[in-house]
């Protein structure tokens, strides 16, 4: 069945020949999982980029928050000219934008100038990864999970606070309150419509367990799709609350005195025929549920290889401001049954069985979480790797589980040491990665914090 929002392109070019699609927003994922590129008309598009791709600055892959060229990548560099990557559409892609005017999006594969994908750009990493796992025999599954906090003031506003004291939607915890979230479905409802008129399937709204906060649940998908999916709907719900004149943040920790914001993962592996590859007559010891071996291994993969991954899932300084005991964010990594304390929490029965990944925070990159899990659960199958034993009770109260790297640094530190990286990504993809994350990590040394000037400036 073809899904809300869906376009072919022969209804591409009917709809901009009658004048219903007027431009095609065309777009990459950068490292933060920004989406960048052109608003392009839609008979260019049609008459020049659909066959011969666009051009853009291949700095794009290479800079900061701040868009500042940033010297030491081996990729591009003011000594290379900065010269221009070729952004190709992935017409898989192609979708009606419902939240705008008039428009189709699409997403494009980096390649370079002389042919052949970046092999640094975010979704030519997780496809190297998925063609990995199809070469084993695999379909991967994936479900995003995204929580964000909701403002009464637009983002301009926010910025001329200093992003303090801005006031939230709600002043209350509203997890799973009806009410509270009456209050916010002017923005809520319309992310929720909008998104799903875009070809991102949408399964239901709630409030979280912050004032303001919130979750939209997408429907799950083949690993890029829903990576795709994720992207899209993250800038649509921005764009959405900014025509609302309100804003909202997808920071893994907003507020140090509120909950952070999760980027839950749902895991699973299928054979091509549509049969989960985790369903097995093996019982899963502590559990209620059976499995294969293929999920035992692929859960045994994902313990070896979490710590020296974790910038993967935990790339901003912020994204540790989360790692909190009592707050419903894993401190601990460890395997349980339905349990909320643990990184790696195991849900469903039957082919519904599957691995929830509790250890992003929402500032991750969906493509790069995606690749990372996916990389460490294959070496996992490849190698028969056992988990160890289910864990039960609280995780926060456990001192011999090994636990979440403590902060951006020690993150670093563990994937600069990782061979298990190196061989899975690349040494290029790698010392990319590494050189990106430097650099955020460098420019918060460099930086004077509201913390200390509130504990410093009168009374030191």
């Amino acid at each position: 069945m073809k899904e809300i929002g869906r376009l072919g392109l022969d209804e591409l070019r009917s709809e901009i020949e009658s004048g219903a699609i007027e431009t095609v927003v065309t777009a990459v994922p950068d490292l933060y999982s920004r989406l960048i590129g052109k608003r392009i008309l839609g008979e260019f598009f049609l008459e020049e980029v659909l066959q011969g791709g666009m051009h853009v600055c291949d700095y794009l892959l290479a800079c900061d928050m701040e868009m500042d060229p940033t010297p030491g990548y081996a990729y591009t560099s003011w000594e290379k000219g900065y010269g221009d990557l070729h952004a190709v559409p992935d017409l898989g892609s192609l979708r009606r934008a419902a939240w705008l005017d008039r428009t189709a999006f699409v997403l494009c594969d980096a390649e370079a100038p002389e042919g052949g994908p970046v092999s640094v750009a975010p979704r030519s990493i997780l496809k190297r990864q998925l063609e990995r796992a199809a070469e084993m025999g695999f379909v991967s599954m994936m479900a995003s999970e995204l929580e964000f906090f909701l403002f009464d003031e637009g983002y301009r506003s926010a910025r001329s606070k200093g992003y303090r004291e801005i006031d939230k939607s709600q002043d209350y915890v509203e997890d799973y309150h009806l009410l509270s979230g009456t209050m916010a479905e002017d923005v809520i409802g319309a992310i929720r419509r909008e998104v799903h008129a875009s070809a991102v399937p949408v399964e239901f709204s709630k409030g979280e367990w912050g004032p303001g906060q919130h979750e939209i649940n997408l429907r799950y998908a083949e690993a890029l799709e829903m990576a795709d999916r994720h992207v899209i709907y993250k800038q649509a719900a921005k764009e959405i609350a900014h025509r609302a004149g309100k804003s909202l943040t997808f920071m893994a920790k907003w507020d140090s005195g509120l909950a952070g914001s999760s980027f839950h993962v749902h895991t699973s592996l299928w054979s091509p025929e549509g049969e989960s590859s985790f369903v097995g007559d093996e019982p899963l010891v502590g559990t209620p549920a059976t499995c294969s071996p293929v999920f035992r291994a692929f859960l045994g993969g994902l313990m070896a290889h979490t710590r020296e991954l974790a910038w993967f899932l935990a790339p901003t300084v912020n994204s540790y401001k989360r790692f909190q005991p009592g707050t419903f964010a894993p401190t601990g990594i460890a395997w349980s049954w339905d349990n909320r304390t643990a990184g790696f929490r195991l849900v469903g029965k039957g082919s519904s069985l599957r691995v929830e990944c509790r250890i992003p925070g929402a500032d991750a990159n969906p493509y790069l979480v995606y690749a990372a899990l996916l990389a460490a659960g294959l070496d996992g199958i490849e190698r028969g790797l056992d988990p160890g034993p289910v864990f039960e009770g609280n995780v926060y109260d456990a001192e011999d589980l090994p636990h979440i790297p403590a902060s951006l640094e020690e993150s670093i530190e563990l994937l600069d040491g990782s061979s298990f990286a190196r061989a899975s990504f690349g040494d290029d993809v790698v010392d990319h990665l590494l050189h990106f994350a430097r650099t955020e990590a460098a420019s918060f040394r460099g930086s004077v914090t509201d913390w200390e000037r509130a504990r410093y400036f009168e009374r030191i």
